[in-house]
């Protein structure tokens, strides 16, 4: 027996999948039910998946499988042949349905927002969460992602209010576009290149300078490796 909650998290994930391909994220999960926090919704989950409605795959964000429906939800007393695995695309998607992520996604931490311009205070709290195509990530390392503020970086193809993904590394190669920590203080978004007992931080674009200095007082936070735009 589910309770509502179960219920209508199960409803919710099952339409979804149906109509989109792709199972809803948490935060989707957490707006719909009007529920505080994502716990409550980690909690429902392992509910249904105690009961044996869902199953979640391991080590893959969105990877959720609806295993079967009660009768209420019009799934047949022997149970529900789930149609999609891991957010497996419908051969036909649907009218209008926005498919922007492959079916094997991580959900990564937003750590707030980086200057691509005049450098910012560095950051290092998180303000939400982002899926990214898995393919994007590197297999080695943490990553995360920042929402760019400037325009700095634009003939880089990196514009105002886009997401860039982060592989967190403190090294880089001449030419790498790469999260700099400048005097301990201060975050930017800028093209390393190493000069001698120099790094100097490029934009891309034409109105701002290079700014130089000294290889103590810059910090490799991360490398850019991919790139999230909404329209």
């Amino acid at each position: 027996m589910l309770t509502k909650k179960q219920l209508d998290l199960l409803e919710f994930i099952h339409k979804r999948v149906q109509r989109d391909g792709v199972p809803p994220s948490f935060d989707e999960m957490k707006e719909a039910l009007d529920l505080r926090s994502k716990s409550g919704i980690h909690r429902l989950i392992t509910a249904l998946e105690e009961r044996g409605f869902i199953r979640r795959l391991a080590h893959r964000a969105r990877a959720i499988e609806v295993v079967r429906l009660p009768e209420s939800l019009g799934g047949p007393a022997g149970g529900f042949a789930p149609r999609v695995i891991d957010g497996d695309r419908p051969d036909v998607p649907p009218p209008n349905a926005a498919i922007a992520v492959e079916a094997s996604a991580v959900e990564l931490p937003v750590m707030g927002r980086i200057a691509a311009g005049v450098p910012i205070s560095a950051i290092s709290e998180q303000s939400h969460s982002v899926a990214v195509p898995s393919q994007m990530l590197s297999a080695q390392g943490d990553h995360y992602a920042l929402e760019v503020k400037g325009d700095s970086m634009i003939e880089a193809g990196i514009n105002d209010g886009d997401v860039v993904v982060i592989r967190e590394t403190s090294s880089a190669d001449n030419g790498d576009i790469v999260v700099a920590l400048v005097e301990d203080h201060e975050a930017t978004l800028k093209r390393y290149v190493r000069r001698g007992d120099s790094i100097a931080l490029e934009a891309a674009n034409p109105a701002y300078e290079t700014r130089v200095f000294p290889v103590g007082q810059v910090k490799v936070q991360g490398r850019l490796v991919g790139l999230i735009r909404t329209y």
